[in-house]
């Protein structure tokens, strides 16, 4: 007869052999074979991806798969541009302005089941041999599509920019978890020691919500963090400071950093604040020779800066880094993130008043330089290998946020991104939302995929790419097996 434990007893009657060498003498015996395993270098295997080394997390590493791209350059519009106004045509809309129909929408203002609609503001033309329709918005994209894969049925988990932008960059709606670039790097590693391994351009208007939690390493060492690095001046923080001490200084310095993160002074420091900072003047050390050759856009020609359009005021700043992505990827920089848009309201592409004039300010800054960095790695013969990735946290609604005036509130049930170079297939457009864009409605795909697709690009196996923290093997797309979205790998 199998007995019951009773209250306050924990001796069952059918305990098992493990169960019993487990509990016996106080659990000791576990502790024997965590000893044991340790000395067989189990924890650090398990905390490690496939050939990385000890002593070095960012040496470069084999893929884990064969990939055709060694390089990513996420261009990042946020706010969210309105997929409708600009790559995704709608026909049926033009003629509907101002007409309330029953739609279901979800955004900042929450779910309405009627709206009033804003019809596309731009005109559509076909471009490329493919014959894809792209708006008035963006005339020089428009010549890069055969080279581009549209993937129209995007869905988001939230309709807030705060956790959208922690979904898009780090999988997840909760903080705290390793960036998209973070993952990269942990897989692939670094084939320049002397730059960032992960780079991040911020807007000129300042930075996304949420800031540095939307490129962070999260659980993993800081040194899978990313670096914001400037176009102009200094590229990272720390660099003047520390160019201003001579070598032995430099090297008391990050001794110094590294004795107090080991736990000496524990109680009055943040270790994991003083990684980051240890990270950073390492970082600057090395960079010494290397950062300012590489940001040096002076080498490069009249008729380069003239194609990323560094020579018109209105596209200078987003061409620069552009073209500085351009520079970092030829020098072995394997994630490189560059914002379109910070800060607040029409400082970024988040059109809740006059659509007009907040997408033709954005796309006027970013269309020329995007087009001239797919133009000029494609004839470097870099774009194969180099993935380029465009889009923002969510999409726009075909309805009105207000009673009056243009404006679009967010849209997470559907919207547009795209990739081009780096193993995706051109001239594709896959995926369908429906006839007024407000939700998804073939081949729907979640930005999990996204991120699938990007690693299985890269070469790294989404669902066996695995970090080891706090008991489980923490993955960027989750627990459950997430497919790629095999119609654009060509």
């Amino acid at each position: 007869m199998k007995r019951s434990a009773k209250p306050g007893n924990h001796f069952c009657g059918n305990l098992r052999r493990r169960e019993f060498l487990h509990t016996v003498g106080g659990g000791f015996p576990a502790l024997a074979l965590t000893g044991l395993l340790s000395q067989e270098g189990f924890f650090s295997k398990a905390n490690a991806a496939p050939g990385a080394a000890s002593v070095n997390p960012l040496v470069s590493r084999p893929p884990m798969l064969p990939g055709k791209a060694k390089n990513v350059i996420f261009l990042f519009m946020y706010g969210g541009p309105s997929h409708i106004d600009t790559f995704d045509y709608k026909p049926a809309m033009y003629g509907m302005d101002g007409k309330t129909i029953d739609v279901k929408t979800f955004g900042r203002g929450g779910k309405k089941n009627q709206g009033r609609i804003v019809e596309p503001k731009w005109k559509f033309k076909q471009y490329g041999e493919c014959g894809k329709y792209v708006s008035d918005l963006f005339p020089h994209l428009g010549t890069c599509v055969d080279d581009i894969a549209f993937l129209h049925s995007m869905t988001a988990a939230s309709p807030i920019h705060g956790s959208a932008l922690l979904m898009m960059n780090c999988g997840s709606v909760i903080s705290g978890k390793p960036s998209l670039g973070s993952w990269v790097n942990y897989g692939l590693g670094s084939v320049n020691e002397n730059l960032p391994g992960y780079v991040v351009m911020l807007d000129q208007s300042g930075g996304p919500i949420s800031g540095a939690k939307n490129w962070t390493s999260g659980f993993m060492p800081a040194s899978y963090q990313g670096t914001v690095f400037r176009s102009k001046g200094d590229p990272i923080l720390n660099l003047r400071h520390v160019n201003g001490m001579d070598r032995s200084e430099q090297r008391l310095l990050i001794d110094s950093l590294n004795h107090l993160n080991e736990g000496h002074l524990e109680s009055r420091y943040d270790n994991t604040n003083l990684s980051a900072r240890i990270a950073s003047y390492e970082l600057a050390y090395k960079m010494q020779a290397t950062a300012p050759e590489a940001i040096d856009l002076d080498s490069e020609s009249e008729e380069t800066k003239r194609l990323y359009g560094i020579d018109r005021e209105q596209t200078s700043d987003f061409g620069r880094k552009c073209l500085l992505a351009r520079r970092l990827v030829e020098r072995g920089v394997r994630f490189i993130q560059v914002y379109s848009g910070g800060a607040h309201n029409d400082d970024n592409w988040d059109a809740h008043g006059d659509l007009e004039k907040n997408h033709n300010l954005h796309a006027g800054q970013t269309d020329k330089p995007i087009a001239g960095l797919i133009k000029d790695l494609k004839r470097r013969g870099m774009l194969d290998d180099t993935l380029i990735v465009w889009g923002g946290e969510f999409g726009r609604q075909p309805t009105a946020e207000y009673a009056e005036g243009t404006g679009r509130d967010h849209n997470s049930y559907g919207f547009t991104m795209w990739m081009a170079g780096g193993g995706v297939k051109g001239g594709i457009s896959v995926g369908q939302t429906d006839e007024l864009g407000a939700t998804a409605v073939e081949d729907r795909f979640h930005v999990k995929q996204l991120h699938a697709t990007i690693l299985q690009l890269m070469g790294l196996d989404p669902n066996n790419l695995s970090f080891f923290h706090g008991g489980l093997d923490e993955k960027l797309v989750g627990v459950q097996e997430v497919e790629p979205i095999h119609q654009v790998i060509a």
